[in-house]
């Protein structure tokens, strides 16, 4: 009887791993859709980005390496409002959330994204 249990139990992490697994690469995804869609995110217009083909110009903003390691908070918070997150004045990056360009669910997909480059 323990056996089945712990076996049951077993399973069922499992499956929400696997699940929760799935769930962030559809994220991913999406936030990948955002960032290459010139009616969306268009962040390609202005970033190269580190181990991804990018296919834009990508030479106005910085090249994007390491976000990887970046907190989910302070990236969302970059693209939400970049001259809040950031101290910024003068920058030409828009304030994606702030002025309602991307949604909340929008922005976290970004993150999603920006999360797996290295």
């Amino acid at each position: 009887m323990k056996l089945i249990r712990n076996f049951l139990m077993a399973s069922a992490v499992t499956g929400v791993l696997a699940s929760s697994a799935l769930a962030n690469a559809d994220l991913v995804a999406q936030g990948e859709k955002i960032f290459n869609t010139k009616n969306l995110g268009n962040c390609l217009a202005c970033h190269a980005v580190n181990g991804k083909k990018i296919d834009g110009p990508g030479s106005m903003g910085p090249k994007l390496t390491g976000l990887a390691y970046w907190d989910d908070k302070t990236l969302y918070d970059t693209v939400f409002d970049i001259y809040s997150a950031r101290g910024l004045t003068n920058t030409s990056m828009p304030a994606f959330g702030k002025v309602g360009w991307l949604s909340d669910s929008q922005i976290k997909a970004v993150v999603a994204y920006l999360k797996t480059i290295n």
